[in-house]
């Protein structure tokens, strides 16, 4: 039975007409797109493929009141939406296909992912920020599933604090009276995760402009929502959040995926509320269908019933539409017929075309290698053994940087006891060869512009002759001040953040005088805390999001990690998140909010700068210099420090503490030590003690572990004292092990020792309850103190008898 929702046009039906009949091509274009791309993966010309097949008539409804400013946050099945809103070709789904490493072909990606992960581009060549009021954007997806729902928060949210915070309502490059609509998508299943209900309870608090659509075909894979979603049916599950007369909450609109007009008239409802009234919006697109599975690694044949197939086919939403228009008089069958055949042609056309711009920059690499190892193989004296790796190479009609590498490396294994003019331009092709394309697959992991945080020089506390001493707090706490009085686009958002000044009093007094949208308070949450960070980042503000302590960042590593870290990467440094991440910890005793989790955030947070200041003026250093910049840092304060004195520095806004640069903070001369964070003014204590016995030892803090000793500082100190241990309270191998990698294998720190280099770390465990658990569990002044002598005794056992 066809729907009885009808549209009614407020144009000509000419016009009408030729917008119908230009979605059916867009839904055909994308469906033939996805069936030759699975032809494409089994063939062997790309890896994997995941596509949108089935999905094509919703999201063609929502690409019609999809406005200039908006923003797209979704998953890898929206590729129908983005060529519906002009952001997406079939020669540009092959190329990502394909993996093509060309920005310019690839725009989403540069093949650094899977083909349907879309993004737009929200920067200049210059990395400056380009007028995001003036094109539709999308986001940068990322596999995780649901990981793209805190996102939408913060993009959403950046709505609602462009139109109510007079301090950047005329940022006019970013926003326009906050009408902006922030639009999420994901598949049914993917609502089981924590991070799609976190999310939703966050949207219905906060009231932002955003429209989550479901795409629900039952399943998961092969799973179907019965094992998924209580009652199998998610919107009814949701109906807790809907509003009504007394409470806030979301509008619930639930529509079947194969009616048309009914998915026009339900989105456009949805942006009517979500853009002018900023309610936020669910739409459960029920009854939709995958045709091909959910992946090409795999067919849906194994787990679908016969019945179930059968709906499939006859539900199918291309086939509904079609069966709509010839129905409602806006074309013939054979117009369609028509049509469909054109698409069919424009769509192998498109990915002949991306192939061959693909593999004719290969070739020309497989060319250029060929001539070079042909030269060497007529002058070896091993041809024998050389003939069969370029035939080999030769022989690939379409070849991969792989196989180009591996027929030149190996070549040169037969050339080691050979020397001639042939084998050193082999030798220099290569190098040249890794130097010109390893960046096309691991650069712009970090800022590369002038913008880099790097090269904001370092400005040193100054203090007056009658300075104050106060709680190092009172420091943070007016430094943030200044920071809201002079970067009108920062704010700042966590657990007790706002009406309390958070738990430590840094913010003491602060919403009071900057307001509830600046300084706020926000439900226990930390992954849409995040989310709310980042979105709110990649449009333009400068939000500090406060995770209250450092053992709480686990609740959102996914985020930071999947999300976060990879942005500029991902895009080819065409999106970024500024995003500063406020938190504190170490030394207190007990299992939680007591512990280090650096050796964990450095490996899983590359991308993200990495920094523990030893005290509130350093750190207040980090926020001033990092809101010069335009890089996301998570910032590790002290959490036993707040209330320790420090002297007010007379120059507290200019204070720019320097990333990736060390400082010594005690000259010694018969060891280094090293450490960072709380941990170091037990170093500092335990060098004091030392020199009572005669040992000198040399203090120096690391400040900043990503990036970390940019300047090769240590190597020169351990060059002094021969002598080196690295000191802090992560568990064995971790931040250590990392710090003594970078001075080992970067800093070649082995030529000057004369004693092995060694490390001091907590146990393997958390630490214990109690002063006494926290003794037994971490380094004390003492285990540093015994640790340095035993070194010492080793060197001299005379003047350093064995001490127990």
């Amino acid at each position: 039975m066809q729907p009885e929702t009808t549209i009614t046009p407020n144009i000509s039906f000419e016009e009408y007409r030729n917008q119908i009949l230009r979605d059916y091509k867009i839904a055909l274009t994308s469906r033939e797109c996805s069936l030759l791309g699975r032809r494409e993966v089994l063939t062997g010309k790309s890896k994997f493929g995941i596509f949108g097949g089935g999905k094509e008539l919703p999201q063609l409804a929502m690409a019609r009141v999809f406005r200039d400013g908006d923003f797209r946050s979704g998953y890898y099945r929206d590729q129908t939406f983005m060529m519906a809103i002009d952001q997406y070709n079939v020669e540009q789904f092959f190329a990502g296909l394909y993996a093509h490493t060309d920005i310019e072909k690839e725009p989403f990606a540069a093949g650094r992912q899977m083909g349907g992960h879309f993004a737009t581009h929200s920067l200049n060549e210059d990395g400056s920020w380009k007028n995001l009021t003036k094109q539709k954007n999308s986001s940068s997806d990322i596999s995780p599933t649901a990981g793209q729902m805190p996102r939408l928060l913060g993009l959403a949210q950046a709505s609602k604090v462009y139109r109510n915070e007079k301090s950047v309502s005329e940022h006019a490059n970013f926003s326009i009276n906050g009408n902006e609509v922030a639009w999420g998508t994901i598949g049914n299943a993917s609502t089981s995760e924590g991070l799609f209900w976190e999310t939703v309870n966050a949207g219905g608090v906060l009231q932002v402009p955003m429209v989550i659509s479901i795409w629900d075909d039952e399943y998961g894979i092969s799973v179907h929502a019965k094992h998924q979603t209580t009652k199998e049916n998610i919107s009814l599950v949701l109906e807790g959040f809907r509003r009504d007369e007394k409470h806030d909450g979301y509008e619930i609109i639930v529509v079947n995926g194969w009616d048309y007009p009914a998915l026009v008239e339900a989105y456009e409802t949805a942006e009517d509320l979500a853009r002018e009234q900023h309610i936020p919006v669910i739409v459960h697109v029920k009854e939709l269908t995958q045709p091909q599975g959910h992946s090409t690694s795999g067919s849906h044949e194994r787990y679908k019933s016969e019945e179930r197939l059968n709906w499939e086919r006859e539900h199918d939403c291309n086939k509904k539409f079609k069966e709509w228009i010839i129905d409602h008089n806006v074309a013939t069958a054979e117009e369609l017929l028509e049509l469909e055949k054109a698409c069919k042609k424009t769509v192998r056309q498109g990915k002949n075309s991306a192939w061959n711009a693909y593999i004719s920059e290969i070739k020309e690499e497989q060319k250029q290698a060929l001539i070079r190892l042909e030269a060497v193989e007529s002058k070896s004296a091993n041809k024998n053994f050389i003939s069969p790796l370029v035939k080999t190479l030769a022989d690939k009609d379409e070849p991969i940087r792989k196989d180009i590498l591996e027929a030149t490396r190996r070549t040169l294994r037969y050339l080691i006891k050979e020397d001639f003019p042939e084998k050193a331009a082999l030798q220099n092709w290569i190098n040249n060869y890794i130097a010109e394309i390893q960046p096309k697959y691991s650069d712009h992991l970090y800022n590369d512009f002038d913008s880099n945080a790097t090269k904001i020089e370092e400005v040193k506390p100054q203090y007056d002759d009658n300075a104050e001493t106060v709680d190092a707090r009172v420091i943070l706490r007016d430094n943030f001040d200044q920071i809201f009085n002079r970067v009108p686009e920062s704010l700042i958002f966590g657990e007790d953040s706002g009406k309390i000044g958070d738990v430590n009093q840094g913010l003491e007094g602060l919403q009071q005088k900057y307001g509830e949208i600046r300084v706020s308070d926000a439900g226990i949450r930390e992954a849409t805390i995040i989310g709310q960070g980042i979105g709110m980042a990649m449009r333009g503000l400068r939000p500090i999001a406060e995770i209250q302590y450092l053992d709480y960042i686990l609740y959102c590593i996914q985020g930071l990690s999947d999300d976060l870290a990879t942005l500029r990467y991902r895009t080819f440094a065409k999106q970024k998140a500024p995003l500063i991440v406020r938190t504190r910890g170490h030394r207190l005793e007990g299992i939680w909010h007591s512990g280090s989790q650096m050796g964990g955030l450095i490996h899983l947070l590359r991308g993200i700068h990495i920094l523990v200041p030893r005290n509130m003026t350093k750190a207040a250093g980090f926020y001033n210099t990092l809101l010069d910049s335009d890089e996301p840092a998570v910032v590790v304060e002290c959490l036993n420090g707040y209330r320790l004195k420090e002297k007010m520095p007379s120059n507290l806004s200019e204070i720019r503490t320097p990333l990736g640069v060390v400082e010594t903070v005690k000259e010694g001369s018969d060891i280094t030590l090293i450490s960072y964070g709380s941990t170091l003014r037990l170093v500092e204590q335990a060098a004091k003690e030392l020199l009572a016995v005669g040992i000198n030892a040399e203090v120096i803090d690391v400040q900043s572990l990503l990036p970390f000793d940019l300047t090769h500082d240590i190597v020169k100190s351990i060059a002094k004292t021969n002598r080196v241990l690295i000191i802090d309270e992560d568990v064995p191998g971790g931040a250590t092990g990392y710090i003594l990698h970078k001075l080992i294998d970067e800093q070649n720190i082995y030529q000057y020792l004369d004693s092995e280099p060694q490390t001091l770390s907590a146990r393997p465990h958390r630490p214990a309850f109690g002063t006494d658990g926290d003794y037994f569990s971490k380094p004390s002044t003492e285990d540093i103190f015994e640790k340095v002598y035993e070194i010492m005794n080793e060197v001299n056992p005379s003047n350093f008898p064995q001490l127990r």
